[in-house]
């Protein structure tokens, strides 16, 4: 990788990567997308009965991890954003501590947002500007994003580094409540960059980083795209999803089953190798998950460099 997107990621807090995964690298999770979400046609013409969901909140748009879509459950932990990831936060012991797969429909209900930060809602403790502490942020673009689909707009750390962590919300000309600035922030939305893009465009930025998310006016528009946050696995404190509370769930088991031990090991899996791994645990995994290939565990396990 470049040496320029890392510096970039960290020295403005983002860096835009358009068309990083391939059509190729989209085409399994696209093939089964209308078993996610209404189609363009189904929401605006009013024939998908799902559409109901969308109208209410913006968030109401957001689907977790495991996802209906085993295709959508791998592209999460697709080889190239792993690479990606361990590029990025320069070591490779990682986990995906969050992902989320979300459509947006034109007029569907307001997506403007103000700016801010995510770390309220993805840390207990606050970001650190260490390199060995930050979380990775990922928007993966499903689709083409020009700017009428509502692409997120993101602001260098050369305008917000002296901002403190509380406030955290900064309207254009200020608000009021918890977090929330009051003063005139129309600074900041002068110097926002729009992450637009076409399908398969990565945005990188970290829990420091300021964005947003905008409105959606193109006619019967609609935009999907996934949100994926990786942390190095010693940042504990990044716990943003539990896997084990969601890991009975039969989307779980099919992703499972399907995923590589790298891909696991995002998750928690010990990796081939590891102590944990006996004779009676790889029995017992056969047990819960049948489909699964446990032969790297296996091989390892009773190889000479796995005693």
């Amino acid at each position: 990788m470049e040496n320029g997107i890392v510096d970039a990621w960290r020295t403005d807090g983002f860096v835009i990567l358009p068309g990083f995964l391939s059509a190729d690298d989209l085409a399994p999770a696209l093939g089964e997308m209308d078993t996610m979400f209404p189609t363009p046609n189904g929401f605006h013409d009013g024939t998908d009965p799902r559409r109901t969901r969308y109208v209410e909140d913006e968030f109401d748009g957001i689907d977790k991890f495991p996802f209906s879509s085993t295709e959508f459950s791998l592209l999460a932990v697709h080889p190239r954003i792993v690479q990606l990831a361990e590029n990025l936060l320069g070591q490779t012991d990682l986990r995906i501590s969050s992902a989320e797969a979300w459509a947006k429909y034109t007029g569907a209900t307001p997506y403007e947002q103000a700016l801010h930060r995510d770390y309220l809602t993805h840390t207990i403790l606050v970001p650190s500007t260490e390199d060995r502490y930050q979380h990775l942020e990922l928007f993966v673009f499903l689709v083409d994003v020009p700017e009428e689909l509502g692409p997120p707009h993101l602001v260098s750390r050369d305008h917000t580094d002296h901002l403190p962590m509380n406030p955290n919300f900064y309207p254009r000309r200020g608000g009021s409540g918890e977090f929330v600035s009051t003063a005139d922030n129309s600074n900041l939305y002068a110097a926002e960059q729009s992450g637009a893009g076409p399908a398969g465009t990565v945005i990188a930025f970290n829990t420091r980083t300021f964005h947003r998310g905008t409105g959606l006016s193109k006619p019967r528009g609609a935009r999907y795209s996934m949100q994926l946050i990786y942390r190095p696995a010693h940042v504990d404190w990044g716990q943003r999803m539990a896997w084990a509370a969601r890991s009975h769930m039969p989307e779980w088991y099919r992703f499972v089953h399907r995923a590589t031990p790298r891909q696991l090991e995002l998750f928690g899996f010990p990796p081939p190798g590891h102590q944990f791994w006996t004779a009676e645990t790889l029995d017992g995994m056969q047990q819960r998950y049948p489909h699964l290939d446990l032969r790297p565990w296996r091989e390892a396990q009773y190889s000479p460099s796995g005693a």
